[in-house]
């Protein structure tokens, strides 16, 4: 009947954009909805303050959203694949070399 001396930590529960993405495990997710968001401000600001049509300027911030977001989004997740790949080209290079060197070439 002893108490455990370890504080129980409650689960984290996953952070999920419209029940579907998880923004927390998804490489450059987070990034894209904050940058969407951004864009989103300043486009639909700017378009405002030109012509001062709110409707209008409404409808050019959610198109600003969603190109910047999508944008974004190709641009992170193309740099992050071509890093996996680079990664993965490193780690093979060092396990030939570490091979090499257990086991030299007889001449």
């Amino acid at each position: 009947m002893a108490a455990s001396s370890e504080p129980h930590e409650p689960e984290k529960k996953p952070v999920k954009l419209l029940g579907i993405l998880d923004i927390e495990n998804t490489p450059c997710a987070r990034e894209s909805i904050l940058y969407g968001s951004l864009g989103s401000i300043v486009t639909g600001l700017g378009h405002f303050l030109v012509t001062s049509r709110i409707r209008r300027s409404c409808d050019v911030g959610v198109g600003g959203f969603i190109l910047v977001t999508l944008g974004y989004w190709f641009h992170c997740r193309y740099n992050f694949a071509k890093q996996r790949i680079q990664e993965r080209i490193a780690r093979e290079g060092i396990k030939d070399q570490h091979f090499i060197r257990k086991h030299p070439p007889q001449s």
